[in-house]
């Protein structure tokens, strides 16, 4: 097995996997510490070692609230379980997982992105080892980047010092880490010629945005983008804010510095501790996004796809069944019930927030649809899924743009709680990690998460996700979205769906349509 190898900055050793035929090389730095002078900087190249650097261990997480600290929050029970897990600005780290024994083997690369709302994660997160991607004869490289205040924070000082980079320092910690692999992979057995970026939640906005940023023709080849992937709709309006101007987030930046660190200057602010910056943003409640610089992110990356300045590599897009989850009796991202009984001024609310001047023309078809149904068929017929919405429409347009996409719903049954296909409970299932997973899944979960992994990996060789299961048996075929709409449908079975939308997903995404061809947006 390839137990050494080298990198441009130095020979580095991995260790087996629990899988001796897999190599695990853990916490390679891709750039320099983010602390200090490199604080609100672009990422810059590492210091060069000599001898051997032993990679048995993970980087420390980017600085962000401590995992597991709020044992009653949702994902500290699903993944975020230790609370004492290193954290700190040095961080820009890659770990990488390759079934290589020669390193002359020119193997597929994929580089995987985590969520997190740009806010918190990190890449070695339990769900996300990559031996059983590895096992398949995929290179699986994970990415760190910088986030919250310390990657996505704008200020005045920041632009003046990087005119060309003022902003989004997360994504080019990612766009580095990219560049890194596509220079260093051959050294483990990888292709630098054929690597797929994949992500999911903000991960995968990532990936959306890498695709759409100008210079990065020829850094991947592939792409996957997992919940957060499509086109954002008039109707219903998005549950995420736009991206602020540069200098609208350079305010921020200037009152953060001002009434929270007690600094007028980024050289000021550099010479203050991580912790101290890190507790301090903690308490502003503040959720940094993604900024229009014009630089790397030209504009809302929807405005950006439909003006056909998306690169034209193949592409996989996907959502939950259980996300983004709106009707008159849901709200907010866990999609939690708040109330038992809906009136009808609920109803109208609900339709004017979300359909507008198309409110009527939902509602008759809704109330068509449920006229069989018994009592509450009305606000469960008026439920919808933002998530499918946005991929579906992000489908359509590629297929007329003469992009390849092959679209997705993940719903399986998911045991344990009465949570559903969450937001993220697909990470088990792509990775194969179920057995990590404190829900009691059964055989067909097990054979579900052996499939899909198939299917990404698949997609990662050759840009076609189709092929033979395990033992030599086809697998269900994907086709791509074409002029009938056709999606993969990974529930309790997989099967591809093809054909006329639902009526009500049919009726959004036409009016969706209309609204942005009327603005003049689609190319």
């Amino acid at each position: 097995m390839l137990r050494i190898t080298k990198t441009e900055n130095g020979m580095v050793r991995g260790l087996p996997g629990t899988d001796a035929r897999i190599t695990v090389f853990k916490g390679i730095p891709f750039a320099d510490d983010t602390a200090g002078e490199n604080r609100w900087r672009p990422p810059q190249p590492p210091k060069s070692w000599e001898g051997i650097r032993d990679c048995c261990e993970f980087g420390p997480i980017p600085m962000q609230k401590t995992p597991g600290e709020d044992p009653d929050a949702f994902y500290s029970k699903e993944w975020h379980v230790d609370s004492e897990v290193p954290m700190g600005e040095d961080c820009l780290r890659v770990n990488i997982w390759t079934p290589a024994k020669t390193g002359k083997e020119k193997l597929p690369v994929m580089v995987w992105i985590f969520g997190g709302g740009y806010k918190e994660g990190y890449p070695h997160e339990m769900e996300f080892d990559g031996e059983r991607i590895a096992s398949r004869g995929v290179i699986l490289v994970s990415v760190a980047y910088r986030l919250n205040c310390f990657g996505f924070l704008c200020h005045p000082d920041i632009t003046a010092e990087n005119p060309d980079a003022p902003a989004n320092l997360g994504l080019l910690d990612q766009r580095y880490g990219i560049a890194w692999v596509k220079r260093n992979i051959e050294n483990f057995g990888g292709d630098p010629e054929n690597i797929t970026i994949f992500g999911q939640s903000a991960g995968g906005g990532s990936v959306t945005y890498h695709l759409c940023a100008p210079g990065n023709e020829g850094l991947f080849q592939k792409a996957i983008v997992q919940s957060f992937g499509g086109i954002t709709p008039h109707y219903p309006p998005s549950a995420f804010p736009k991206n602020k101007s540069l200098a609208e987030a350079e305010q921020i930046g200037v009152k953060f510095f001002r009434e929270s660190l007690g600094v007028e200057t980024l050289a000021e602010a550099r010479k203050l501790d991580g912790a101290f910056i890190l507790k301090k943003f903690l308490e502003t409640g503040l959720w940094l996004e993604v900024t229009i610089d014009h630089k790397y992110v030209l504009g809302e990356f929807s405005d950006v796809i439909l003006a056909g300045g998306m690169m034209k590599v193949p592409m996989i897009v996907g959502h939950n069944t259980g996300e983004s989850i709106s009707s008159p009796e849901r709200y907010g991202p866990m999609d939690r019930l708040v109330k038992e009984q809906v009136t009808e001024r609920d109803v109208e609310d609900w339709l004017e927030k979300n359909m507008g001047k198309y409110g009527p023309g939902y509602r008759k078809l809704c109330e068509s649809l449920a006229q069989t149904q018994g009592p509450g068929a009305l606000t469960k017929a008026m439920e919808l899924n933002a998530s499918e919405l946005r991929v579906g429409l992000l489908g359509k347009v590629c297929f007329d743009q003469g992009r390849p996409i092959y679209t997705y719903a993940f719903g399986p049954t998911i045991p344990g709680d009465k949570a559903g296909a969450f937001h993220s409970c697909d990470l088990w299932f792509e990775f194969e990690t179920l057995m990590k997973c404190w829900r009691p899944f059964d055989g067909h979960h097990f054979d579900l998460a052996r499939r899909m992994c198939n299917y990404w990996t698949n997609f990662a060789k050759t840009g076609d996700p189709n092929g033979d299961d395990a033992d030599g048996t086809p697998m269900p075929r994907w086709e791509p979205y074409g002029d009938v709409p056709a999606r993969m449908e990974f529930f309790d079975q997989i099967r591809l769906r093809k054909g006329p939308l639902d009526p009500r997903m049919q009726y959004l995404q036409d009016i969706n349509l209309k609204e942005i061809k009327k603005e003049g947006d689609i190319c």
